[in-house]
């Protein structure tokens, strides 16, 4: 079906997206996924691009351009080229939002030029090792010094946590608010006390730097509070939205991809004697297969629409983020046993969507807390 949620200017961004990547990412991902992580040029020329801080202000150096749009093109051209280990997804539209939207004017001028050009790399520090998504779980602690905070605990699977030149960390503020306790405090590249772990060995997004992070006594400025004192929660929950969105626009796209790259496999491949498409059952699994793809994108396409007019509610982000992602995860086994014992092998591109994409039902919420928070709409 034809879409329809595009126009000639989000088709030139397109463009521009998918040349940037033939000639920034795609010749150097090889190395990457070896080394276990990007190279910092490459964000820096992202950022000469314009493909970072879409969002933000142009008064801060960004492309002053609300649309989730744009956001959604670069989401789904990184994710066909299979290249999601430079996570610019996570900087632009899940840590991008935290600082526009509470930053104070001092800490927007302070961090969000370098955000833009790409010398400010951003992680998100929410996870630990005893707590997922709870948050209640959370053991981390900043307490208030008077003209400090003093930052202890630890954290795991933070993306771009080797690179990162920023975190933004969820830690108590009032250890007996519970989840209500809890802030965003900054902490910036070089703090003492603020080590890296190791950059985790992952069975998919090798390139994609994912650590656990150290803080120890840690001194944080007072000024590097981030939106109200106990306010985390809340300021969470406004943002989970769009991250979920961001997630399941990569899964649409990736079934799609796996999709396209299969049909034309089984077209050319050949088994007794004539191409695995003359097959009855090879045609009803890509019918199957095409028909799931098509009813989801009609689906993802109206809550792009939607959020992009900030229309788009908890519980819808929730059904596109599960319903997306499951669907990425059925299609990217069914392509991978459809291109039989080559599936296996790491050189075809169906091998690595499906070890990459395995953590979209995962990350974001899982699958389950996705289903809990519709449940809970419904039968509240």
């Amino acid at each position: 079906m034809q879409r329809q949620i595009y126009t000639e200017e989000h088709e030139a961004f397109r463009a521009t997206v998918r040349t940037f990547l033939t000639k920034e990412v795609l010749p150097h991902y090889e190395q990457w996924e070896k080394d276990g992580i990007v190279s910092r040029e490459a964000w820096l020329a992202a950022g000469r691009q314009g493909l970072l801080g879409l969002a933000v202000p142009e008064e801060y150096g960004g492309g002053g351009n609300p649309d989730f749009r744009y956001s959604a093109v670069l989401a789904e051209e990184f994710t066909r080229a299979g290249a999601p280990g430079l996570a610019l997804g996570l900087h632009n539209d899940i840590i991008g939002p935290y600082l526009t939207g509470l930053g104070t004017e001092e800490q927007k001028r302070r961090w969000l030029p370098g955000f833009c050009t790409g010398e400010v790399i951003t992680a998100i520090a929410m996870t630990e090792p005893g707590a997922g998504s709870d948050l209640q779980g959370i053991r981390t602690t900043a307490e208030d010094k008077g003209d400090h905070w003093l930052l202890n605990g630890s954290k795991t699977f933070i993306s771009n946590g080797i690179l990162a030149d920023l975190v933004v960390v969820v830690a108590k503020t009032t250890p007996e608010g519970g989840a209500k306790g809890l802030s965003l405090i900054v902490v910036e590249r070089g703090a003492e006390g603020f080590e890296r772990g190791r950059n985790l060995d992952k069975i998919g997004q090798k390139s994609q730097d994912t650590a656990e992070l150290f803080f120890n006594d840690v001194r944080v400025p007072k000024e590097n509070l981030l939106g109200e004192r106990d306010g985390a929660f809340i300021h969470l929950m406004t943002n989970l939205a769009q991250e979920r969105m961001g997630i399941a626009v990569a899964g649409i796209a990736a079934a799609e991809h796996l999709l396209e790259i299969t049909t034309r496999y089984v077209k050319e491949r050949e088994a007794f004697g004539r191409p695995l498409s003359k097959l009855q059952h090879i045609r009803f699994e890509i019918a199957e297969i095409a028909t799931e793809c098509t009813v989801t994108r009609t689906f993802i396409d109206r809550c792009i629409v939607d959020h992009s007019d900030g229309t788009l509610d908890a519980v819808h982000a929730s059904m596109a983020k599960w319903w997306a992602t499951e669907l990425q995860k059925r299609v990217a086994d069914r392509c991978l046993q459809l291109h039989g014992g080559y599936g296996y092998m790491t050189e075809y591109p169906v091998a690595k969507a499906f070890t990459d994409g395995r953590i979209q039902t995962i990350y974001g919420g899982t699958t389950e807390i996705m289903k809990e928070i519709i449940g809970r709409s419904l039968l509240a």
